[in-house]
């Protein structure tokens, strides 16, 4: 962050300083000065001041090789130190764009758009200013290929804020992270604020499936990038793009928490560390805690491999490390923050709706698009209609438990037949 120079006090603008004469200046000879001696007639005799020059020079060039050396031996110490306790920072942070990776771009993808992605109209900060409102919190949601094709999930995404309830104005604060260039181009196509993030020599296009490697390092990265946002000073609102907004949230934030999360499952009591965090959703603040916090999480990725950043923070959030830092945590009521887990069922209070526990984008777009049609349906009704008990949802269907049940079963098959396979030949 930038901070602005204090003004000056008035005491020290008050302050002045004795002023000299101009009529008679002290620093002023009174007096022509001695003529110079004459060159001595022996010009190759290096004078005794010359020598002494040089030598000089040649110690204070000395002292700066010595001093560069002692630099570069320290930093290389600290690389291998760093190194050696998994402290080695993710290539993706130096925000590679696609312009040198023939697996980001294709034929109708220009290289265009690579370049405009690393001008500075396009660097992360600027995006992020401009999107900020005045206390520097933004929304954000990250997009890929797969979501971000015509008529898919980012256009429900985007359109359940035009239906909402006061969410018209926060797209004026939501920052699309592109993870790919051709989510970027249509970023620019149907969005103002937009940022390409994509890591070089992954491709983070198509589906990420979940528990799948492309999963689990699009979900560690996403936790990475948004620690390095709350580095820059900026509060957020992360959201997924399979989350809809039909009610403003920011009444509903707890004002003295650093960090909330919406839930998969909710307890009734928002402290309560067995609740089942989701995070697809949350509020983070920005400040020495968070900051730590998000270190933490992504840190314990290596104490915990195979397993993604939700199971990493169900774990750590039992642990003392929290109130060793004095993190506040609050998990957020399914009443207003719900899901197909868990689904709000009161529509005059629900504020966002996740499709989560569901397994495939095809389930997922069948069901939101059911969702949305039901909160029309509703917006549409006279007050009176309403608080009718009869207004409900009609999902899940597609995203259905019995549906993501038949998937870990057909998971597990699968998982099986693999270790059987791999019992015929140790070698595989």
């Amino acid at each position: 962050m930038i901070s602005s120079s204090p003004s000056s006090s008035p005491l020290s603008s008050a302050y002045i300083f004795p002023r000299r004469r101009l009529s008679s200046p002290s620093f002023l000879p009174l007096s022509s000065p001695p003529p110079k001696p004459p060159l001595p007639s022996n010009s190759g005799e290096i004078k005794p001041d010359v020598a002494s020059n040089s030598a000089v020079y040649l110690r204070r060039v000395f002292t700066a090789i010595v001093f560069l050396s002692a630099v570069v031996l320290s930093c290389f110490v600290l690389y291998r130190a760093t190194d050696s306790v998994g402290l080695k920072m993710p290539m993706v942070y130096y925000y590679y764009y696609a312009s040198g990776n023939p697996d980001l771009l294709s034929d109708d993808v220009s290289s265009d758009n690579s370049r405009l992605a690393d001008s500075k109209e396009f660097r992360l900060e600027k995006v992020l200013n401009d999107a900020a409102m005045e206390d520097k919190t933004v929304i954000l949601t990250t997009l890929n290929e797969a979501w971000a094709s015509p008529n898919s999930i980012i256009d429900l995404f985007l359109e359940s804020f035009r239906y909402g309830e006061h969410t018209r104005k926060l797209l004026n604060h939501l920052v699309i992270i592109a993870l790919d260039m051709k989510a970027f181009s249509r970023c620019l196509d149907i969005h103002t604020h937009c940022f390409a993030l994509v890591n070089e020599g992954v491709n983070f296009s198509s589906e990420a499936y979940f528990m799948t490697p492309a999963y689990l390092k699009m979900m560690w990265s996403r936790i990475f990038f948004l620690q390095s946002v709350l580095e820059l000073g900026f509060n957020f609102v992360f959201t997924d793009a399979d989350v809809m907004w039909f009610r403003d949230p920011f009444p509903h934030f707890y004002f003295d928490a650093d960090f909330q999360i919406a839930c998969d499952h909710f307890s009734g009591i928002s402290d309560g560390v067995e609740n089942k965090p989701n995070g697809g959703f949350k509020f983070v603040r920005s400040n020495n805690r968070s900051i730590e916090f998000y270190k933490y999480w992504y840190s314990s990725r290596e104490k915990f491999p195979g397993l993604h950043d939700q199971d990493v923070l169900n774990i750590i959030k039992n642990g003392t490390f929290i109130q060793d830092i004095g993190l506040k945590m609050r998990f957020l009521s399914t009443a207003y923050f719900g899901g197909f887990c868990e689904p709000s069922r009161d529509l005059n209070e629900v504020c966002t709706m996740h499709a989560n526990c569901c397994f495939g984008l095809d389930s997922k777009l069948h069901d939101l698009r059911i969702l949305l049609q039901d909160w029309k349906s509703y917006m549409s009704l006279p007050p009176r209609f309403k608080g009718s008990p009869l207004v409900s949802w009609r999902v899940p269907q597609n995203c259905s438990l019995d549906a993501l049940l038949h998937f870990d079963l057909q998971s597990e098959d699968e998982k099986q037949e693999m270790d059987n396979n791999g019992k015929t030949d140790k070698r595989l």
